[in-house]
């Protein structure tokens, strides 16, 4: 019982020694180890040893060393720089747990602060400031005010730091003292690392205030710049960030300051690269010669390429902001499309995202070399990056007009290998092209109907089935196509349910003798035997469309769709606005606002002045979000009459098909669709005309009726 205190003899080996050590035993040890030495021990090498034991106890393994905690702090005293800076990190470690052991170390660092060598001070003022305890802050305080007038520029500079990590231990302590002010005043000193430190230190007190105001005018800004080249790279970054502050009152002061940072440009450092360009960013939105700002977009392009022979992180980092200004400044990188061709090692996250830029730089002049290249991409072994240069091809025909052909042509190459995602992901995207240029290129549609045993993802069904529909007019066996899908209707996901839905009614406008019979079940699956709201309330929509007014109906299901765009991916004008302020952040990176990545975060805006170019920004053109109804199909929208036949079928099927869109209204009538009182189909088992289709056979449902005004239509939508 005795041996978990038990020191086994020097002799013995390491496995006994092991054997008996435990966690009790460790710091028994470990104590027994730092006291140890004597007068002997003149540099302290069996304290230094010990320390460096406790420290990786305490940092890489879970040994609790709290109880060590009198022992470290009497080392304290020991004039030894390497032995403090373990004290002060254990000090740092554990204060917090132990406060009351931890005031007895507050004697040794106010006396080191006084210490002749400028190392000593400075690590004394920055243990003290780590620590989160109300006597440690308060005590911090008077040194740090005298500190900040030290006569060694590295004491100054850790001090203009302190202050910041004063601020966020007890803002009020520091806002009622002159510690600001002190700040401030360093803003003048003869170091370029003291200023960049104070500055960042302001800015940080800035970033966590709303009581304070970060105002920089333009001798200070043009001060700033001036040590710029003397100033170590974190240095240039904290006096770049601060120049975020700057709000030009004329045009030439914004140019100039642009041209005088440019140089910045061509730093090995990708932090200084990406803070430059945000500046500069910045300042062109207070320039008004287009000339100026074109030869400041012209200096943007050579650091963002030489970017890319960085790592891949920096690449990435590099690649996301290239998005970014992109869209804000196209001239930029308007001519290197060539440096974003994907290299056959590059992780997958840059190549998607060298993707992107190649899709946005692609235009009519280089479409061929692009095409090219995405053709390769196709053949790849990453599933995930052949689909998104697919989709990329597809996307390209819809955003370059005159290449539509060329890209619909490599699209049919790629079907042509019966890959079977390459199929569907072609399937899709020809869906969107069909959309952009409707009666255009129907021909491939007899390439699309021999694959469609390939498609088995939901999208691909989806947009396959919409072709069928949207064309069953110009598709001999749309009706057979259709009826193959629907086998499988009860098992599909609600994307291709609904699909199937509105692709049947179209058969059934375009063509009746071929979708009289299966409108009426599709109707009934949909309204009786689906759980999801969706598509049983686009069911009933259908139903009383069919049932009161066959024109309408046509003019509705038929009628022109809004138009499609490839540019889905653009940011709204408020967010680019927003974001072109944070060029280099973590938030370019998700290209998502600041403050929904950092909730405490400050959003930036661009400051009003008499030299802002407010008709130049993203948001000059209306509100963010302003769209006209027809952007959304609630306009006026001209019906879209069906192609003519192709003289190919029976002019017996023809005669019929023009007969049944005549006479649809009554027909549909006669299914009993409309025959309850509420308007959403009754109940009829037995239909009163020739046709006796059983379309619901359970009771009407209760529908809630708003109050309507008199002469209104009844409908629930009211426009």
């Amino acid at each position: 019982m005795f041996l978990s205190h038990y020191v086994p003899p020097s002799g013995y080996g390491g496995f006994s020694s092991l054997y008996f050590r435990s966690a009790q035993g460790k710091v028994a040890e470990l104590r027994l180890e730092l006291n140890s030495g004597g007068k002997k021990d003149k540099n302290h090498s069996a304290k230094k040893i010990a320390l460096k034991k406790i420290v990786a106890n305490m940092t890489m393994s879970n040994n609790d060393m709290v109880a060590l905690f009198p022992d470290i702090v009497g080392c304290m005293h020991i004039p030894s720089l390497e032995i403090k800076k373990m004290c002060f990190l254990f000090l740092v470690n554990y204060a917090r747990m132990k406060p009351e052991v931890a005031l007895k170390a507050l004697p040794t660092l106010e006396e080191d602060m006084n210490d002749s060598n400028p190392l000593v001070r400075a690590l004394a003022l920055r243990t003290m400031s780590y620590i989160h305890v109300r006597e440690f802050v308060e005590s911090t305080v008077p040194p740090t005010k005298k500190l900040l007038r030290d006569s060694d520029p590295y004491v100054r500079k850790t001090a203009a730091f302190c202050v910041a990590k004063l601020y966020d231990h007890d803002r009020h302590l520091v806002e009622s003292s002159d510690l600001i002010d002190r700040l401030n005043s360093m803003l003048r000193d003869d170091n370029p690392t003291v200023v960049a430190s104070a500055l960042a230190s302001l800015m940080d007190i800035w970033e966590r205030s709303d009581a304070i105001k970060l105002t920089i005018d333009y001798g200070n800004a043009s001060k700033m710049v001036q040590i710029l080249p003397d100033c170590s790279e974190w240095g240039q970054t904290y006096i770049l960030e601060a120049l975020m502050s700057y709000v030009p009152q004329e045009t030439s002061e914004a140019l100039l300051l642009a041209e005088r940072i440019s140089p910045r440009l061509s730093h090995s450092n990708s932090a200084v690269v990406l803070t430059c360009i945000r500046v500069i960013l910045y300042l062109m939105n207070y320039i008004a010669d287009q000339k100026q700002i074109s030869a400041l977009c012209r200096k943007l392009s050579p650091p963002l390429v030489t970017l890319l022979a960085k790592g891949p992180e920096v690449q990435y980092l590099a690649l996301r902001n290239a998005l970014l200004i992109l869209q804000r400044r196209p001239e930029v990188l308007r001519n290197d499309i060539r440096v974003f061709f994907c290299k056959y090692n590059d992780p997958i996250y840059v190549k998607v995202t060298k993707l992107e830029l190649i899709f946005m730089l692609a235009n009519e002049k280089n479409i061929e070399e692009v095409l090219t290249e995405l053709r390769e991409y196709a053949t790849e072994i990453d599933v995930h990056f052949v689909r998104k240069s697919v989709r990329a091809i597809g996307k390209l025909a819809i955003k370059i007009e005159p290449a539509a052909r060329r890209c619909i042509n490599t699209l049919l190459e790629l079907v042509a290998t019966k890959v079977t995602y390459i199929v569907q992901e072609a399937t899709v995207v020809i869906r969107n092209i069909f959309r952009k240029y409707p009666n255009q290129y129907e021909s491939i549609i007899g390439t699309l109907c021999e694959n469609l045993d390939s498609l088995d993802e939901p999208e691909a069904k989806a947009a396959m089935i919409w072709v069928i529909g949207q064309y069953a007019s110009r598709i001999e066996n749309s009706d057979v196509l259709l009826e193959d899908f629907l086998y499988s209707f009860a098992d599909e996901p609600v994307e291709v349910q609904l699909a199937l839905l509105t692709a049947t009614v179209k058969l059934f406008i375009q063509r009746p003798t071929k979708g009289q019979e299966l409108v009426p079940k599709v109707l009934k699956w949909a309204t009786e035997d689906t759980d999801n709201p969706d598509l049983r309330d686009r069911g009933y929509m259908y139903w009383r469309l069919l049932s009161s007014d066959m024109a309408t109906a046509k003019s509705v299901v038929m009628g022109e769709k809004p138009p499609i765009t490839a540019e889905s991916e653009k940011l709204d004008p408020a967010t680019l606005e927003e974001m072109c302020l944070n060029v280099g952040t973590l938030a370019t990176v998700y290209l998502k606002p600041v403050q929904q990545v950092f909730r405490s975060a400050r959003p930036r805006k661009l400051t009003d002045s008499p030299a802002l170019q407010k008709h130049t920004l993203p948001t000059a053109n209306g509100l963010d979000g302003q769209k006209s109804l027809s952007t959304f199909g609630l306009g006026n929208q001209p019906t879209v009459r069906p192609g003519q036949s192709n003289g190919n079928l029976a002019a017996a099927v023809d005669a019929a098909d023009e007969f049944f869109a005549g006479v649809g209204s009554q027909r549909m009538a006669n299914m009993g669709i409309n025959t309850g009182d509420d308007g959403f189909g009754g109940s009829p088992s037995v239909g009163k005309g020739e046709m006796q289709y059983v379309v619901n056979q359970n009771a009407p449902e209760q529908v809630y009726q708003p109050v309507s005004a008199s002469g209104s239509n009844g409908d629930l939508l009211m426009m």
